[in-house]
């Protein structure tokens, strides 16, 4: 058995998911309740701080607010757990767990960095900084995150009320729509990368250009010139396929506060209710992940810096982590700014946008990019 394989995948399962997505998701709650209190001229949350008057101090520290996140969190795990005596109550209590476990799974597949050089404490053996480095990584995410509209299914219909029934109905119409749009548009993808492995993936963009920047490497060929226009348009459905799936703004349609009070988590309370917000923001961040490591070089640092380094020092996995959360951030930002810029969509221009667009561009974008691939090969 082989025990260091056993030990390095609990610390990186760790290290990834508590050390790293959790805090994330909460801190990404933060950032957008600043982001939006910034666009529309407002405050936001800023007093939350280090409590120096419960220590006997005179004055607390504000600290900014950042430590607001803890004390929500502190809230949902102090309030009254209420479940409503005309739920169902085992798939009431089921599905929120449903919504948050796909999203925490489907991090195992996402290269966070290359990998540790840990020499110099005796470990022979480079640590990839990966969970599991499976060939069919796009392929598992897709599988698996579409495994949460059962929790928001089940969320609606286990209350027995009709406003979480209709959240429910439109959530999983939703996520068929927009799935096959996702799924298409990668497609392109593969075709030009020849792989389904994201390691692989992200490698070929430090060694030859960032997908949609290939200014470095071979990047610098026709033939990727050409292939910039499949390319994009893959990538803008892909993003707004996942603002589908993860119900954000603009389609929010699931949880619309204007129609269905609160959507399927209407009769929710405590710490159910927050794992369904917690199950989004992490879906989020995950989507965010695949983005980047599609497009725009997964942990890799522009213009190739390192990439010719056969041996990669500590110093530089590091670095590639570090590369790679900055840029999850950046398309966290992205995804914050889109949902308090752009109203909501009527549902009847959420389903046509799915059906009579992405639908027929993504099929139409596979051609392409297979007529440009067979011209320039």
């Amino acid at each position: 058995m082989d025990w260091f394989l056993i030990t390095s995948s609990i610390i990186k399962i760790i290290g990834v998911v508590f050390l790293m997505i959790l805090p994330l998701v909460a801190y990404s709650v933060y950032a957008e309740r600043r982001v939006s209190a910034a666009i529309q001229d407002r405050v936001g949350p800023n007093r939350v701080g280090i409590p120096l008057t419960l220590l006997g101090g005179k004055k607390d520290i504000p600290f900014a607010g950042l430590l607001q996140p803890l004390a929500d969190g502190l809230k949902f795990l102090l309030k009254e757990d209420y479940t409503p005596a005309h739920v169902n109550k085992f798939y009431f209590w089921l599905a929120p767990a449903l919504t948050m476990v796909p999203a925490l799974l489907t991090c195992a597949v996402l290269p966070f960095g290359s990998e540790l050089d840990l020499s110099f404490l005796g470990i022979d053996k480079p640590i990839p900084l990966v969970i599991a480095d499976l060939n069919v990584g796009p392929l598992f995410i897709f599988a698996i995150a579409s495994l949460s509209v059962y929790g928001i299914v089940l969320a609606g219909w286990s209350s027995n009320s009709k406003y979480p029934f209709f959240g429910g109905v439109r959530s999983s119409s939703q996520m068929i729509s927009y799935e096959i749009a996702l799924g298409l548009s990668v497609i392109p993808l593969i075709m030009i990368y020849g792989e389904l492995n994201l390691t692989k993936i992200v490698t070929f963009q430090d060694q030859h250009g960032w997908l949609l920047l290939p200014l470095w490497g071979e990047g610098l060929s026709l033939e990727r010139w050409l292939l910039l226009i499949p390319a994009c348009i893959s990538f803008i459905i892909f993003t707004t396929s996942i603002f589908a799936e993860t119900n954000r703004l603009p389609f929010d349609l699931p949880e619309c506060e204007t129609e269905l009070v609160a959507g399927y988590h209407t009769e929710y309370s405590s710490m159910k209710f927050a794992l369904f917000f917690l199950g989004e923001y992490a879906a989020m961040i995950v989507g965010s992940g695949l983005i980047v490591t599609l497009f725009f070089g997964g942990w890799s640092i522009p213009f190739g810096l390192g990439s010719g380094l056969e041996a990669k020092p500590l110093w530089l996995g590091l670095l590639h982590m570090l590369a790679f959360f900055l840029k999850i951030v950046v398309f966290i930002i992205f995804f914050i700014f889109v949902r308090w810029t752009i109203p909501r969509f009527r549902y009847d221009q959420l389903m046509r946008l799915g059906w009579v667009f992405f639908f027929e561009i993504a099929l139409a974008n596979i051609f392409l990019a297979a007529g440009i691939l067979m011209f320039t090969k």
